[in-house]
C-alpha cells in the first residue's frame, strides 16, 4: 500500500527513541531512533520490529519511548494583527 493510502487509513508518522545496552559494555547505553508510518494505537509495524531486535541483536532493550503525528490533518489559519508597507 502506498504511503499517501496508509495515512488516508489511519497510520502515522511514528518516531521511536530505543535506548539499549551495548553488547560488549553492558553497563553503557545506546540510541537508536526508528521511524515508520505505523498505525495507532497499537503499533504493529513497531512491535515487529522490537521483536525482531530481542530475538536477533544482542543489545538488550533498556527503554522504548514513542511519539507520534498525523501527517495528514487540517490547516490551522492566523490571521496577522500587523499591516506592511512594501516600497
Amino acid at each position: 500500500m502506498g504511503d499517501m493510502k496508509l495515512m488516508l487509513n489511519d497510520f502515522r508518522l511514528t518516531t521511536a527513541e530505543i535506548l539499549y545496552h551495548m553488547p560488549d559494555h553492558h553497563h553503557l547505553l545506546q540510541t537508536f531512533l526508528w521511524q515508520e508510518l505505523d498505525r495507532v494505537p497499537d503499533f504493529p509495524r513497531l512491535n515487529d520490529f522490537l521483536k525482531f531486535w530481542q530475538s536477533e541483536l544482542d543489545g538488550k532493550l533498556h527503554t522504548v519511548r514513542v511519539a507520534y503525528v498525523g501527517v495528514i490533518q487540517p490547516t490551522e489559519w492566523r490571521y496577522s494583527s500587523c499591516d506592511l508597507t512594501l516600497h
